[in-house]
């Protein structure tokens, strides 16, 4: 890697938009591809998403789901069985029509054969909703077969117009759980888990605090009876939906006649959930948490925890001082910590500090010679730039404690942010005026889909969910913009 320095980013007060493309490109974490809308996840930037995937797939095995995989192409007359799920994906589609290729016999180069056309087009996968319950026909016939609880980690295409990398582009990595189950309480019960198990993610690892709630009928999964989100601020005050979890009712079942003989010998249609979150997850952490110097990455999620810089001048100071931190990064890595020495001997100290301070690794320590003489390290926290002399007896504990109060301490901030930004509403132009200010805005709606539409012509706000935990709003009042009558308060937000 290039040498790199922090002066290099974009400030994030003058170019919110701007400074973000810079950090993920710069911190090395994803670039464009060669294909329009899709990019390439570096090896960094890859390491994280395997962090989450490793945390997220334990939580799923926690919770008694098992991972399978399902084909990436789906038959088109599969999307059509359900009315609005065709509806919701249509546009977003990418359809195979040949199998083959040939030369171009006017010498032009490669195209398509002609003979080679598809009996039946196949969608190149948005979601699995269609294809797995064509599957689950065959695995399901008695109330014994239930529940069915299958999780796949997978790509999906969405043939997005305006990308931005991990935020919206056209190939991206997620998972999605799919399952069937006996009555309606279960499957409403599985959705309500899974929304939460996301949350608890979402707090406990990313540090992002989250707010979970309904989607309106107009923002729900296209296909979903309900629809539960969790919605994260980011630091510019946008929202940004961070995963989802899907109450289907029957609706799939009845599409693919998936019907179960009950206890009493009577069939029945099968009850349906599906979840999922994606490497968007990857922009939230970006968002939630960064600063103009670069990625501020929380201890939970860092691939490289602990970066250690030897200092020196002198071939026998550096034997020494390598030969010390080896021993001080066993004793932390017998803790659990993951530690990285940087020993490249092209690049000044100086240089270091600002690219490991770029990649967001929560903790740097230092030696030189006078710090192997006085049996200390000089230790850098990242999230608040501050710098200590600790004792190289006591570090691996030390360490071991600050990355568990790093991690506390910015969920705290985080939370502290969205709170003090989170703003009850009740007039139309004080909506207007709030809303460029960014922000949560709290404010009646009428529950009618025109309001909805309207608000999101007029402002580019849309109702982000309407809120079940973290923010009170059962109380009556008059919607925001009609002034009719409105027994609660949802979140209304610009939105990534």
């Amino acid at each position: 890697m290039a040498e790199v320095t922090n002066k290099e980013m974009t400030n994030r007060e003058e170019d919110y938009s701007k400074w973000y493309n810079n950090l993920v490109v710069k911190a090395d974490l994803a670039e464009q591809s060669a294909v329009r809308g899709c990019m390439v996840i570096k090896p960094y930037g890859y390491a994280i998403w395997e962090k989450m995937h490793e945390i997220l797939d334990k939580m799923f095995k926690d919770t008694g789901h098992v991972n399978a995989y399902f084909p990436l192409f789906i038959p088109k007359s599969f999307l059509s069985k359900e009315a609005e799920h065709v509806e919701g994906f249509a546009k977003e589609c990418a359809v195979v029509t040949h199998h083959r290729l040939m030369n171009d016999p006017n010498g032009s180069g490669v195209v398509v054969d002609p003979s080679a056309r598809l009996e039946e087009e196949l969608i190149v996968r948005p979601t699995s909703e269609t294809i797995i319950w064509n599957t689950y026909k065959n695995w399901i016939k008695s109330w014994r077969d239930l529940p069915v609880l299958c999780n796949q980690w997978a790509n999906v295409v969405r043939w997005e117009m305006r990308t931005r990398l991990f935020l919206r582009t056209a190939e991206f990595l997620w998972q999605e759980g799919h399952t069937a189950h006996a009555t309606r309480e279960e499957a409403v019960a599985e959705a309500q888990k899974m929304v939460n198990v996301y949350a608890k993610f979402a707090r406990e690892y990313m540090a992002m605090p989250v707010v979970i709630g309904h989607k309106s009928e107009t923002e729900r999964f296209a296909g979903a009876l309900d629809t539960y989100s969790i919605e994260a601020m980011m630091q510019d005050g946008k929202a940004l939906q961070a995963g989802t979890s899907h109450f289907l009712g029957q609706n799939f079942a009845k599409a693919f006649e998936v019907q179960y003989a009950n206890k009493e010998g009577k069939l029945d249609y099968v009850w349906a959930t599906s979840w999922g979150v994606s490497t968007r997850l990857m922009g939230a952490l970006i968002m939630s948490h960064s600063d103009n110097n670069g990625l501020v990455l929380p201890p939970a999620l860092a691939p490289i925890q602990v970066v250690m810089v030897p200092i020196y001048k002198k071939d026998e100071e550096h034997s020494a001082i390598i030969s010390r931190m080896n021993e001080l990064k066993a004793e932390m890595e017998q803790v659990g910590i993951s530690v990285k020495i940087d020993d490249r001997d092209n690049l000044r100290p100086g240089f270091k500090f600002a690219e490991w301070e770029l990649k967001g690794v929560p903790v740097r320590v230092v030696i030189g010679p006078r710090d192997l003489e006085s049996g200390n390290v000089e230790l850098a926290r990242r999230d608040i730039s501050t710098k200590e002399s600790v004792a190289q007896a006591s570090l691996a504990q030390y360490v071991k404690s600050l990355l568990d109060e790093i991690q506390k301490q910015m969920y705290e901030k985080a939370l502290k942010f969205r709170d003090e930004n989170i703003i009850k509403v009740d007039t139309w132009d004080e909506f207007k005026q709030q809303i460029e200010k960014g922000g949560f805005l709290l404010c009646h709606w009428d529950g009618t889909a025109e309001t909805e539409e309207k608000i999101k012509e007029e402002t580019k706000a849309t109702i982000r969910c309407i809120p079940i935990d973290s923010c009170v709003c059962e109380e009556e009042g008059k919607c925001v913009y009609s002034g009719k009558p409105s027994q609660r308060r949802v979140i209304f937000a610009r939105a990534y």
